[in-house]
């Protein structure tokens, strides 16, 4: 992507997941080289430089959307957004980097299965990207009995994959990521139980983040019981949305106060006909709801509007918190001197009407139609390139790039491997480690190691 050599925002309220300032930010060659007070002009001359006003609003780092599905292959179809078009739509709404899965065939690759994924979004993406290689199968087994009871509506996918099951599957996952010493990240946290499962874990000192999507915040599962059976399918995903209407403030409440840590959207969009594929059967409806457009919106007007969370917490469960994660920073999700110039100009005061007939995806359906969000970007900029502004486009297929990502996060990996430490010297010296315990040889408490080649020391164990 070409930026422009120099960019000045002049006068908006920058802010990062852990302060915010007034201040102006200047952008040269895609990257943030000053932030102050009434910055001069680069070299005392304009040349070459455009001035952005954001007096009175926001500047915010570019969102981070942790979870897409983009031209996936999925149940006899493929979803509709490809990198495309749902990067461009991604960028209509504030967020300019995307995380997707590459999904190997069962027994496939999962080498092959990454070069896959590179080779189709590569020449397509309007932003940033990177991706999480999955390994994954399911039973049908749950399934089959709705079916043979005669449920072959949407309503039957939530039956069939009940909360509870959610929950218990989160459970098992965190306890054995615990007994190795694992960091866990969990995507797509649904429901209530499965929030409470992290939530607990987290304070029990678990290393465990979980990640609820847009659609689980901003709707819930009543829908799938909608008269309209195309209505009713355009909500089926996995795992489904759950029909306690009280779940999405349950879940914003979580995230407002870090007992769970980052968003998606598991967008992964699928027509009316592609949804019909299962008119006769729920087990064959293509799961996949959209999302990557209205994240931050909805995240804006359930979380920060409602009074639950402030400026900064949406900055860190928008953006900050999936960078450190995902080991971004500061590269990603942060506005500082030598990050990476992904931008979003936010109008806290101005609304706008989520609906099918605006929105810049593919799809013909938006699960959030009619929903009134205050909080709108302005501006998206892309590595120091102004790519959305005012409603109108300036980037081109294939301007994105691909972000490689180093493993082992420090973000992560501290609490690790301070705890690999204490468990090596405990497995090394057990008895001092505990200092009160005495030793079943001895009359007195151990207190030093026992030298194996003192003399008579066969006599002492008598």
């Amino acid at each position: 992507m070409a930026a422009p050599s120099r960019l000045l925002i002049r006068g908006g309220r920058v802010v990062n997941d852990d302060f915010s300032e007034v201040a102006d930010v200047l952008v040269e060659d895609g990257v943030v080289r000053a932030l102050g007070h009434d910055l001069p002009p680069p070299g005392g001359a304009p040349v070459g430089l455009r001035v952005l006003d954001a007096a009175g609003k926001l500047v915010l780092p570019g969102g981070i959307d942790t979870h897409t599905h983009m031209e996936f292959p999925f149940m006899g179809s493929r979803s509709i957004d490809d990198f495309h078009q749902g990067t461009k739509a991604a960028l209509a709404g504030g967020t300019t980097m995307i995380i997707d899965f590459a999904i190997p065939q069962k027994g496939g690759s999962l080498i092959e299965a990454f070069e896959t994924w590179r080779s189709w979004a590569d020449p397509k993406v309007c932003c940033d990207y990177s991706l999480h290689v999955a390994v994954t199968w399911w039973s049908d087994q749950g399934a089959k009995k709705m079916l043979a009871l005669g449920i072959t509506g949407p309503e039957g996918h939530e039956l069939c994959r009940p909360e509870a099951v959610e929950a218990e599957a989160t459970l098992r996952a965190i306890t054995i990521a615990s007994a190795v010493n694992c960091p866990l990240y969990i995507v797509h946290v649904m429901s209530k139980s499965a929030a409470k499962v992290i939530a607990d874990a987290r304070r029990d000192g678990k290393v465990v983040y979980g990640e609820p999507i847009a659609a689980s915040l901003g709707t819930d599962g009543t829908h799938y019981w909608n008269k309209e059976w195309h209505h009713a399918a355009h909500h089926v995903m996995g795992p489904p949305l759950r029909p306690d209407p009280s779940t999405p403030d349950f879940l914003m409440n979580l995230l407002a106060n870090d007992d769970l840590t980052t968003t998606g959207t598991d967008n992964c969009t699928f027509n009316t006909c592609q949804k019909a594929l299962g008119k006769d059967d729920f087990t064959k409806i293509p799961n996949g709801v959209n999302g990557v457009e209205d994240r931050m919106s909805v995240i804006w007007e359930k979380g920060v509007h409602s009074g639950k969370m402030d400026e900064n917490r949406f900055v860190a469960v928008t953006s900050t918190n999936a960078a450190k994660i995902f080991n971004l920073y500061p590269r990603k999700g942060r506005i500082a001197v030598g990050s990476d110039a992904d931008i979003v100009i936010w109008d806290p005061k101005a609304t706008r009407t989520i609906s099918a007939k605006t929105h810049h995806q593919a799809v013909n359906f938006n699960i959030f139609e009619g929903m009134v969000c205050h909080g709108v970007p302005l501006v998206t900029i892309s590595r120091g390139k102004v790519v959305y502004e005012a409603g109108v486009f300036s980037v081109t297929a294939g301007d994105g790039k691909f972000i490689p990502r180093k493993p082992f996060a420090e973000y992560i990996y501290k609490r690790i491997k301070q705890r690999d430490q204490v468990k090596s010297e405990e497995r090394r010296l057990p008895f001092l480690s505990q200092p009160n315990v005495v030793n079943p040889w001895r009359s007195r408490p151990y207190s030093t190691p026992w030298d194996p080649l003192e003399k008579n020391h066969r006599s002492r164990l008598l």
